[in-house]
């Protein structure tokens, strides 16, 4: 991937060994995700220059452990893709799943679409547009670092199949902002709500997840189905 002229290189943090566990034989690829991360990902304004240095830590292996919460060959739906956190690390950890990546900013989705290539991951397909805009369905939607819950769970849900899984990554404040925002989230269709952790024993910090359920819809069926590009 081409990086913005004047842009020098940036040399990422080698893996921690909690990389090695979570990605096995794929560490190559993830090693690869982080290298791109750490120079178009930085040349792009897609990630913070300070935050080379805690690529692993506070955001790849923070993405990738929530893997553990989503079902054998699902197909999720990334909301908010950004820098394809955490859509590319699950992609990566979980060569089985389908990853549909969800991005407004054609300036992102321009990055995503290249990564994907460059990684050669053909089971992610980059879509450009808001959450409300892309025909697409899935069994699980995920998201991190896009919006506070009451609207996130709105946003979210017409890309949910019926008994389809939410994660939501979220911070330390994750038990306020679901108390806060549980009756909201719970009206725009979610239920089962609770606040889980992935990566314990791995991390320190572990990765705080918001999950939920899909209420069955009570409306005439719409037909929208994941739809790949």
């Amino acid at each position: 991937m081409a990086k913005d002229v004047g842009e020098a290189p940036r040399t990422p943090p080698p893996p921690p060994p909690a990389a090695e566990e979570v990605f096995e034989d794929l560490l190559p690829l993830a090693e690869r995700f982080v290298e791109l991360l750490a120079d178009t990902g930085v040349s792009h304004g897609l990630i913070g220059p300070r935050e080379v240095d805690r690529l692993w830590e506070r955001h790849v292996l923070n993405c990738a452990v929530v893997a553990e919460f989503i079902p054998e060959d699902a197909e999720v739906v990334d909301v908010g893709s950004g820098a394809g956190l955490p859509g590319f690390a699950l992609a990566i950890a979980r060569p089985d799943v389908t990853m549909h990546l969800v991005e407004p900013m054609a300036r992102r989705t321009d990055w995503l679409s290249l990564a994907a290539e460059d990684l050669g991951l053909p089971h992610v397909h980059v879509h450009r547009g808001r959450a409300e805009e892309v025909d697409l369905q899935g069994d699980v939607v995920t998201a991190r670092a896009v919006s506070k819950l009451s609207t996130l769970g709105r946003w979210m849900a017409p890309l949910a199949r019926d008994g389809a899984v939410m994660l939501a990554l979220k911070g330390a404040s994750a038990e306020d902002e679901l108390a806060r925002d549980r009756q909201a989230t719970m009206r725009a269709g979610w239920r089962d709500l609770e606040v889980v952790h992935a990566g314990v024993g791995l991390l320190d910090p572990v990765t705080t997840v918001i999950r939920g359920v899909r209420a069955p819809d009570r409306r005439p069926a719409t037909g929208r189905r994941a739809r790949r590009r």
